[in-house]
């Protein structure tokens, strides 16, 4: 009996899962957004679908049914689980990494569950105590009832534990029923309220469907529901030891946590926006750096949001203030928020806004601006606090990476050693909240690779982040004595010790010039004292926009390095001033340098390679030219407009946005009335 009664349990889940499938395109094309009302239902009754949904119900109902009649609640209930698996693979829902994991989890532990249950339970339930079962309803109204008040992921996972709850609690009284010894009057009244809870349940079921998809309602139904049933039936009814439920405790928290990692892996349903407008976009984007910090992510993320103004669009900046009160500007043509903030004790410059600000300022704000899409430059706080809010509104998310864990182990009092699992952890987080984009850009296919090998479930576009070539150009000559050029922090992930170390080498007519700063500047000053060469080294720290251009043209050579490069635009921006680099042959830096054709890779810590790259350039005019020619063709291809068109497609594509048609000229407008 117990063989034949797991088979019907395992084809009842079958149906279950159709009948899901059915029941939830039925109920997504009759309501109006994520909310189901009483108004849908006529038009949910005219679905043939939905019929077809529920005699499938019905049918898989029947099996359930006759399988508790002939194995205990806790070996039945748990098989039900097939039907989330089923209804992954009928719907259609990509099997990225995290839905595979949150399955995984969700199978085992319910698996667990069974193997525990079937042992030391009988097939009669001697004595129910129906009263006792009745406890669970007040956890159906709570979880009903929080769901009010919840939206998104939250609002259908609340939605479904509350319909499964109802179930388990109409499973427990329909085996009660069927195998204990009851009074026929009690007998109607358990039947009556088995009814009730179910029907209860199927409309908060069907509440669920309207709210997210409907891998999320079953895997509540298929894990919540035995749950309960396990529960009642060995607290109420005496199906199960206490041993045997406490065991059953990890399974069950490992089912349980399957089934948040899935509600999160999978998109919940948003209400539908209004048309997009035509013409100009308004986009929102978020940063946690942003001019006049001096830095990669803030030049490319206020280089795009000025060339998206220039072109007519409704450009807003969500960022850091430059103090600790909020204040918005207009720069540049761009609408620049600025969310208050505190400085860090772990970098001189560096501003962060704390979670509770960010957490309530970006939401409102983005409320604010209604923004045809949001394109987050980071996943930190504010980055954050925008993937939850444009996801929750339903609105198109652009996310950019320019992010290296490794860039920050050197600003913390972390051990050398925690280093390798401290990255490790922050790569996770970034995939888990990236996870959540509509679209994932970087600067490099490289920086693409790393993102997808470390743990992000869709594919990266790699778009450059473009450089404005003709601000570097200019008549300036190099100046008279041979300097090479550094532009960037002064950090450690930079490497800008190697290069003091191999000018050391050099000859003493050889300036180094190192523009920018960073927590490195005092050891760095110390080691050019070391080495006999302080005199030589310049140290400019933050300078104009217009100094560096002019630093950038009087340089020689510009030498790159920084082992931790997603792009390197302080290296696009020598290349478009004409100049030959000698960087790290690390990450991104071989997209850039040529060996032999624009410059010198050299393996990192190589400090003698270094050195002799240099000299080499330095001691040839003719080679120098050559090669500044050649960057100077390289980098075309990384020009901002190409940059900013990219953008545009990306932004048009996912936000729908109609592209206006072109105002006929003349000409056309004579031959057409011609």
């Amino acid at each position: 009996m117990l063989i034949l009664a797991i088979v019907l349990a395992a084809a009842g889940a079958a149906c279950m899962a159709g009948a899901a499938c059915l029941q939830h395109g039925a109920v997504h094309r009759s309501a109006a957004g994520p909310v189901l009302r009483l108004s849908a239902l006529r038009t949910i009754l005219r679905t043939p679908e939905w019929y077809a949904g529920n005699g499938l119900v019905v049918l898989g109902a029947g099996l359930h049914i006759i399988a508790l009649t002939l194995a205990p609640i806790t070996v039945v209930q748990p098989i039900g689980m097939l039907a989330l698996v089923l209804t992954v693979a009928f719907s259609g829902t990509a099997l990225t990494r995290t839905v595979a994991v949150a399955l995984a989890m969700s199978v085992v532990g319910v698996l667990g569950m069974t193997a525990l249950s079937a042992t030391g339970t009988g097939t009669v339930v001697p004595a129910p105590d129906i009263g006792a079962a009745q406890w669970v309803l007040l956890a159906a109204a709570a979880a009903a009832l929080a769901a009010r008040f919840a939206s998104g992921t939250g609002r259908a996972l609340l939605l479904a534990v509350a319909a499964a709850v109802l179930f388990g609690f109409t499973s427990a009284l329909v085996r009660a029923a069927a195998v204990a010894p009851i009074a026929p009057e009690l007998l109607v009244a358990i039947l009556v309220e088995a009814a009730v809870a179910a029907l209860a349940g199927a409309w908060l079921l069907h509440k669920a469907y309207a709210a997210g998809p409907a891998a999320t309602a079953v895997g509540a139904a298929t894990i919540v529901d035995p749950l309960v049933a396990v529960l009642i039936g060995g607290l109420a009814f005496a199906e199960t030891s206490g041993a045997v439920l406490a065991a059953m405790a990890a399974p069950a928290v490992l089912a349980v946590a399957g089934l948040v990692v899935l509600a999160r892996a999978l998109p919940a349903r948003t209400a539908p926006q209004a048309p997009r407008r035509e013409g100009p976009l308004r986009i929102a984007i978020t940063a946690e750096t942003y001019w006049p910090d001096v830095n990669g992510a803030a030049n490319f993320a206020h280089r795009l949001a000025t060339g998206l103004a220039s072109r007519g669009h409704e450009v807003h900046v969500i960022c850091p203030s430059t103090r600790n009160e909020p204040f918005t500007e207009t720069v540049g043509g761009v609408t620049v928020h600025r969310i208050a903030s505190v400085r860090t004790p772990f970098h001189p410059t560096f501003r962060f806004c704390p979670p509770w600000r960010a957490g309530n300022a970006v939401p409102a704000l983005l409320a604010e601006i209604e923004p045809d899409l949001v394109h987050t430059q980071a996943h930190f706080l504010i980055g954050r606090s925008a993937v939850r809010a444009a996801v929750s509104a339903g609105t198109p998310l652009v996310a950019t990476n320019h992010f290296m864990p490794e860039n920050l182990m050197g600003f913390g009092p972390a051990p050398r050693w925690t280093h390798r699992l401290i990255a490790a952890a922050a790569w996770r987080d970034l995939a888990r909240v990236y996870d959540r984009a509509t679209v994932c850009t970087t600067p490099t296919p490289r920086a693409a690779e790393l993102l997808e090998r470390n743990g992000l479930d869709r594919p990266v576009i790699a778009i450059s982040c473009g450089i404005d070539r003709g601000r570097y150009a200019g008549s300036t000559g190099p100046a008279a004595a041979p300097t090479v050029l550094f532009t960037g922090r002064l950090e450690a992930e930079k490497n800008v010790d190697e290069l003091l170390t191999a000018a050391a080498s050099l000859p003493d007519d050889v300036r180094i010039e190192l523009v920018g700063d960073g927590s490195a500047r005092p050891r760095l000053e110390r080691q050019a004292a070391d080495l006999g060469i302080a005199d030589r080294v310049i140290f400019h720290g933050f300078i104009t926009d217009d100094e560096v251009v002019q630093a950038y043209q009087r340089a020689h050579v510009f030498c790159m390095p920084g082992t931790a490069e997603l792009q390197s635009i302080a290296t696009m921006e020598a290349m478009a001033a004409g100049k030959p680099v000698v960087a790290a042959d690390a990450m991104a830096l071989p997209h850039l340098v040529r060996p032999g054709r624009n410059g010198w890779l050299y393996p990192p810590g190589d400090t003698a390679e270094l050195a002799l790259r240099l000299g080499e350039i330095l001691a040839d005019e003719a080679v120098r030219t050559a090669m500044g020619k050649a960057s100077l063709d390289l980098i075309a291809s990384h020009d901002l407009d190409a940059t900013l068109d990219e953008y545009e497609r990306v932004y048009r594509d996912i936000a729908n946005v109609p592209v206006p048609a072109p105002e006929p000229v003349a000409v056309s407008v004579a031959v057409s009335v011609a």
